[in-house]
């Protein structure tokens, strides 16, 4: 299990993991990641999030961050590798979309990128 999940914040940070081209797209969302070895050290993993105006107003695009912060929430910790920071990019149909249907949307798109680990649930 990582140590942390961690906010990318820094405008700095989202180019960084733009800029290196490991990305997958589903219905729900486009996932982009990139590996830290700052982080990696420290066993973390960050994550960030963006919606584009194209997908719809503020208040469109807050519920659709909100939608995938709940899903990162929930699956980053048990399945993506540490070291390596992910951005989370809204679609359109990402308000609309099933919970369990954006759950294997991101499932999928970390193995797409090489950045699946089942660790399973720890009691």
């Amino acid at each position: 299990m990582p140590k942390g999940v961690e906010r990318l914040k820094k405008r700095a940070d989202f180019l960084r993991v733009a800029g290196v081209r490991r990305r997958w797209a589903t219905p729900g969302m486009v996932l982009q990641a990139a590996y830290d070895p700052s982080c990696a050290d420290a066993g973390r993993l960050r994550v960030g999030f963006t919606a584009t105006k194209k997908t719809g107003n503020a208040v469109v695009r807050n519920r659709i961050k909100r939608r995938l912060r709940a899903i990162a929430d929930e699956l980053l910790p048990l399945h993506a590798k540490p070291g390596w920071d992910y951005v989370l990019i809204g679609r359109k149909d990402t308000p609309e979309r099933e919970h369990n249907d954006l759950k294997a949307d991101l499932i999928t798109a970390l193995k797409k990128v090489g950045a699946y680990e089942e660790r399973g649930v720890h009691a």
